[in-house]
């Protein structure tokens, strides 16, 4: 295969994820919005109410996102009255996250919209197709972290 024929190959799969990925995120934030909660304020939710009360900073490394815009988010929640800021015992500069009995009715509300969207989704995909692309996934994912080293 020609090098212009590689490169032609490589951005039609590239393009193929992204428009899935744009589609996706589309579908399942209009699916979670009409019951109740935007997709991104449950991934909020769901993480606070699985890990306890937690740092904004903590939860920022583990979503992979910048802390101001965690913390944005967190803002919105608390004036929501869906989460409570605390002082952390072990860092008086620091506050942690806990998710309020309102917060824990939006994550039931908005969950089963979560995961029937997954079912909806790659239901379509056999096992053996779903295992290929977990496969196909999870060696992009190790080149990206390769690349990642290397810059």
């Amino acid at each position: 295969m020609e090098p212009q024929d590689i490169l032609t190959d490589c951005e039609r799969t590239a393009n193929a994820l992204r428009d899935y990925y744009l589609r996706a995120h589309r579908v399942i934030e209009r699916r979670m919005t009409a019951q109740g909660t935007s997709f991104a304020r449950h991934k909020l939710l769901i993480m606070i109410d699985r890990m306890g009360p937690i740092r904004s900073i903590d939860i920022a490394a583990a979503l992979g996102q910048a802390p101001r815009t965690v913390t944005e988010g967190i803002d919105g929640l608390e004036r929501d009255g869906l989460v409570r800021r605390d002082p952390d015992p072990d860092d008086r500069r620091a506050k942690r996250i806990s998710i309020t009995e309102a917060g824990k009715v939006a994550v039931r509300a908005s969950e089963p919209e979560r995961q029937c969207f997954i079912v909806d989704t790659l239901g379509v995909l056999t096992m053996e197709e779903r295992d290929q692309l977990v496969t196909l996934i999870d060696k992009l994912n190790a080149r990206l972290l390769e690349l990642d080293a290397e810059a």
